[in-house]
């Protein structure tokens, strides 16, 4: 039977009805100020982008929801520098902050010495923008190789000589030395995400002989035969705003890293994270850590001895958040930002 056409606009006057509620149900909660958020603040030289924000916003990813940016900034309207002056802006339905004054003449030599306030503590993180890296399976397996060490010596420290094989570009004088990692499983799917390369130091060619002769600048850890060494790249410019990702993202924390085998993580240690670009994490993306709930025993009546058996598992807890600073296709580095108790394997990062 063919419907009237008063029939098809109810319908879809009532889908539309229907659609409202979960519109609503999916928008963003309101921004929630600091308790103690000031109404101005002076950007000092050390300052970082979270920190700012962490004064001003409960949630500090909630920057980009309260920044007016700064439309004279040409290379990048978001950056902050040391002088400003922040103001924040209560008299409107949501906070706004923004700059008390525009300098424009001084801002393009303070964008060429990129003078810019980072995103997140710089020092912490520069060895992580260049390395480590995550490779495919047998992805450092062509990559040149030290034969040889300096008097057969075991190890190598800062100093020593180290002799290497295979397709060294002499025009390159700066090298990393790696070693093969552990397989980085997904919890979950069970899916090989790729393998963590160890980064062991640091090494200068020294002479263009057969085998290439280098010399070891920097040793994190011990260097030895067998070690890979890849070019080392130029860490890239920190600039990004951190701020919650634009899908649901919910992954695991797979691995802890700091050189050595450890299962837990606190503030201002790197962490890497199941999910990567092909997730749709990209730099910047902020992700809220949960624990999941202990198992523990029922002591609510100690003297019944079959109810003393019983166990409770707790609830799961929110613990912290971790800012997304190095993404690869499959894995990702975020940095600890707050963390109520130890981060742990297995712990859940997901869109706050």
């Amino acid at each position: 039977m063919r419907k009237s056409l008063f029939s098809i606009i109810v319908a879809g006057m009532l889908a539309v009805t229907a659609a409202i509620p979960l519109a609503i149900a999916q928008s963003d909660p309101p921004v929630q100020l600091s308790a103690t958020a000031p109404d101005r603040y002076t950007v000092v030289k050390g300052d970082t982008l979270w920190g700012i924000a962490s004064r001003f916003l409960k949630d500090p990813y909630r920057w980009p929801d309260v920044w007016e940016p700064n439309k004279d900034r040409v290379k990048n309207p978001h950056w902050i520098f040391p002088g400003d002056v922040l103001v924040l802006d209560r008299s409107g339905k949501s906070p706004r902050i923004r700059l008390a004054t525009i300098k424009v003449e001084p801002r393009v030599r303070t964008d060429e010495l990129g003078l810019a306030i980072p995103s997140i503590p710089s020092g912490v993180i520069e060895p992580f923008l260049s390395r480590p890296l995550v490779v495919d399976e047998g992805g450092l397996a062509n990559a040149p190789k030290i034969v040889a060490t300096q008097e057969g010596r075991v190890y190598l420290a800062r100093g020593d000589l180290a002799y290497v094989t295979g397709n060294v570009d002499d025009q390159v004088m700066n090298w990393s030395v790696y070693r093969p990692g552990q397989a980085l499983i997904d919890p979950d799917s069970k899916e090989n995400l790729g393998y963590e390369a160890i980064f062991l130091g640091s090494a200068k060619l020294e002479r263009r002989t057969s085998p290439i002769t280098m010399r070891v600048t920097d040793s994190k850890l011990e260097i030895g035969t067998g070690d890979r060494i890849v070019p080392t790249n130029r860490a890239e410019l920190v600039d990004y705003l951190p701020h919650a990702p634009a899908k649901d993202i919910k992954g695991k924390v797979i691995s802890i890293y700091n050189g050595t085998a450890v299962s837990e993580a606190g503030s201002t240690q790197i962490i890497t994270v199941s999910r990567g670009a092909r997730d749709g994490l990209e730099r910047g993306n902020v992700l809220a850590l949960w624990s999941y709930g202990a198992v523990v025993a029922d002591r609510s009546n100690i003297m019944d001895r079959a109810a003393a058996k019983q166990t409770v598992r707790l609830p799961d807890e929110r613990n912290g958040l971790v800012f997304i600073f190095r993404v690869f296709d499959k894995v990702s580095y975020g940095l600890v930002m707050t963390a109520t108790v130890p981060v742990r394997i297995g712990d859940v990062a997901q869109k706050p």
